[in-house]
């Protein structure tokens, strides 16, 4: 039988429903109604964290999830809340073997517990798809057998929302990389488009139609759920920084500034006292897409700014792939955004004692960097040594199973080589046409997006060779 779940039914999570401490803003993470068969304390606190979950911020997700057992022991979906929760973020990173590990543990305990309704049996049934032989069978096929769960059970109720959300999640979890016709999206898209109507302050629909149309030729479409996701979870660094996905690929510079500037400030705010040395992936994350949006405006002391602050991080909340991309990625992308190739070719990875053999990916967004310093340095001998380095990385990545990356790195391995061989002289046909389209005379053409340069760069706090450029240019003609 389906069930009808309204996010504004008794027990559900909604704005402002728990007061923090000391006089500060209640908590807001969205309007979340996800109905169990637990004691109604228990109903009310698993709403609760279903709500951080759809935003991916785990930790507080999994102290609900705790204290929904507190509340009853015999709640068999706080086991699966604990499991689906402890895979972490299905798009950023894979999760790590301890966590695998504890999501298993909890993904049995909910077997064993059980739930009272057929609904719920389905929930946990679907899951359980996703950790069959998690131990030695592949990612992707396990993830598959979940979305493919997951749709008999969105097929089953239709009327439930959690459902149709999860579901969507899924597909857009098994969306191949490969797929240009965007088949999953597209699905996932009809699905949530009419939810977001319906249930305007729910997060995970917001929050999953970002991922729906985080591509360039669909951005455009998920600017409605980007620019409500902040405000219906404010609270939650990831909802502050995620419509940046979104920002970034129609080159809203400003608005991707500022929503990640708030989305640093929320992350910075959940250390205590005693950490406040020690930087926090969320927070690092923003910066990042900060240091990316202050470059694009031509807004180099402010970058600057946040690298300095960034050089001064030696430790950090958790070693994820997260963090340790947004601390090879910021310098990278000052050197090579200001064709600082000199700096470029004197990166180094910081801080040095983070776990980089855990994450290939992520040394290899810096070496490529350094690797381009070298080459348009001269110094080719250390160029060559760091095409080398990106060879092993791509093997690493291979090894294991990182696919997309290893394919990027083999990008890298090519772009390097290629400015190897300029530096030494060996041009080729490619070069001469490049020459000759920049050389086309396109008066026209030119004048457009000099303009548009212009205009992107009104707020700057620097001149850059290219902004003398254009105005040279646009106040002869």
């Amino acid at each position: 039988m389906a069930i009808m779940l309204g996010a504004g039914a008794p027990g559900a999570w909604g704005h402002g429903e728990q007061d923090t401490p000391g006089g500060n803003p209640p908590e807001m993470l969205g309007e979340v109604n996800f109905p169990v068969s637990c004691n109604a304390t228990a109903q009310k606190e698993f709403n609760r964290a279903m709500a951080p979950f759809h935003s991916f911020w785990f930790d507080p997700a999994k102290k609900s999830f705790s204290k929904v057992l507190q509340h009853d022991p015999e709640c068999g979906m706080a086991h699966w809340g604990i499991a689906i929760m402890s895979m972490g973020n299905p798009f950023g990173w894979p999760a790590s073997p301890a966590a695998m590990k504890a999501a298993a543990s909890a993904m049995a305990e909910a077997q064993r517990v059980g739930a009272k309704t057929e609904r719920e049996q389905a929930y946990i049934g679907a899951l359980s798809a996703f950790f069959q032989d998690w131990e030695t069978a592949e990612y992707r096929p396990r993830a598959v057998a979940f979305e493919k769960a997951m749709e008999g059970v969105a097929a089953r109720y239709l009327q439930d929302m959690e459902a149709q959300i999860l579901y969507s999640l899924a597909l857009n979890i098994t969306a191949l990389p490969t797929d240009k016709t965007f088949t999953n999206q597209l699905k996932a898209a009809g699905i949530l488009e009419p939810l977001f109507t319906k249930y305007p302050n729910h997060p995970g629909v917001a929050h999953y139609l970002i991922h729906t149309y985080d591509y360039g030729t669909l951005a455009e479409k998920g600017l409605p759920a980007a620019r409500a996701y902040a405000r219906i979870a404010p609270s939650v660094p990831h909802a502050l920084h995620m419509p940046s996905h979104l920002f970034s690929r129609v080159g809203l510079w400003r608005e991707m500034v500022e929503g990640n500037r708030a989305s640093y400030a929320a992350a910075k705010n959940e250390l205590t006292e005693k950490t406040l040395d020690i930087g926090t992936y969320d927070a690092l994350h923003a910066m990042d897409y900060m240091v990316f949006g202050h470059l694009q405006q031509a807004q180099d002391n402010a970058a600057k700014r946040l690298l300095d602050e960034v050089a001064g991080i030696h430790k950090v909340n958790v070693e994820n792939f997260v963090a340790a991309y947004a601390f090879a990625a910021i310098p990278a992308r000052f050197a090579l955004e200001r064709g600082g190739w000199k700096q470029a070719a004197a990166l180094e990875l910081s801080p040095a004692d983070l776990s980089w053999s855990k994450f290939p990916q992520a040394e290899a967004v810096l070496v490529f960097a350094r690797a381009l310093g070298a080459a348009h340095s001269g110094d080719v001998t250390a160029a060559r040594k760091d095409a080398e380095r990106l060879r092993t990385l791509k093997e690493a990545m291979t090894a294991a199973k990182i696919g997309y990356w290893a394919g990027q790195a083999d990008f890298q391995i090519k772009t390097v080589e290629a400015w190897i061989a300029f530096a030494e002289k060996r041009h080729d046909d490619a070069v001469q046409l490049m020459r000759a389209a920049e050389a086309s005379g396109n008066v026209t053409v030119a004048r457009d997006y000099y303009s548009k340069l212009q205009a992107l760069t009104a707020d700057r706090d620097t001149d850059r060779q290219e902004i003398v450029a254009a105005n040279a240019f646009l106040k002869n003609r």
